[in-house]
């Protein structure tokens, strides 16, 4: 099963808005949205998805080691690299619950099964940058650059996807009037999750982006992917706006 993030996806969505409703300070909304994202899963992705969610809101340690191990299951079924990131997560929330259930040999074994997922990502691309910049075959991208989110941070990493709209996504809302653009890119050194999307909405890195100190290469350029309306633009313009977080940089 090759499944890919998709911000479009029912369940994705509903998600979503449980967690706005969440960080509005009203849970009870947000858990019938959460139950409504499960009630309408139709595939394992998305049951591990609304499944991590539920167990987040629950007050039983017992209903909460009850929701993440069936997200874990899951994410398991899948077998998929976009969804292993997610395994550290899911075994260390595993862990803690066995730990306030005194229950320390089933703690220990999640704990280690968390710790044998961390490390560096295995992912093997393709991978995409998204940018407004017109650029050829064989140049470098290197950090430093400005952030697109934030007016006046150099940044000191370059970041890039495994996930095509998500460059596309970049390229839409990077500074600068030339078209959007979306390269191939191949990364000439160690790279790392990058920890302003690895488990802030969702479990470990599901949109597959990455970034790193080193350059990345172009090898290629993409033309085809899911572009945003006018409308969808000026709502992530909106939202990244408003939103307060800090980058890591």
């Amino acid at each position: 099963m090759n499944v890919k993030f998709d911000p479009n996806n029912v369940v994705i969505k509903l998600c979503m808005s449980g967690m706005r409703l969440e960080d509005g300070g009203n849970t009870e909304d947000a858990i019938m949205m959460f139950h409504k994202a499960w009630q309408e899963s139709t595939d394992d992705y998305e049951r591990f998805i609304a499944a991590y969610h539920l167990a987040r809101q629950q007050k039983s340690i017992t209903d909460k080691l009850k929701w993440m191990e069936t997200s874990l299951q899951c994410a398991l079924n899948i077998n998929d690299e976009n969804v292993k990131s997610a395994y550290t997560t899911l075994y260390l929330n595993i862990a803690k619950c066995y730990e306030e259930l005194c229950d320390s040999d089933n703690a220990k074994r999640n704990y280690e099964l968390s710790n044998s997922y961390k490390g560096a990502p295995s992912d093997e691309g393709p991978f995409y940058h998204g940018t407004k910049a017109d650029l050829q075959v064989g140049d470098l991208l290197t950090a430093g650059g400005n952030s697109n989110y934030k007016p006046g941070l150099k940044m000191n990493h370059i970041y890039f996807s495994a996930n095509i709209n998500g460059a596309g996504l970049a390229a839409a809302l990077a500074n600068g009037d030339g078209r959007e653009r979306v390269y191939i890119i191949e990364p000439t050194g160690e790279f790392e999750n990058d920890p302003n999307v690895t488990d802030k909405k969702f479990p470990g890195n599901l949109t597959r982006s990455y970034r790193s100190q080193e350059p990345l290469r172009i090898i290629g350029e993409e033309t085809e992917w899911a572009k945003l309306t006018t409308t969808e633009r000026r709502e992530w313009r909106e939202n990244l706006a408003k939103n307060k977080g800090g980058i890591i940089n």
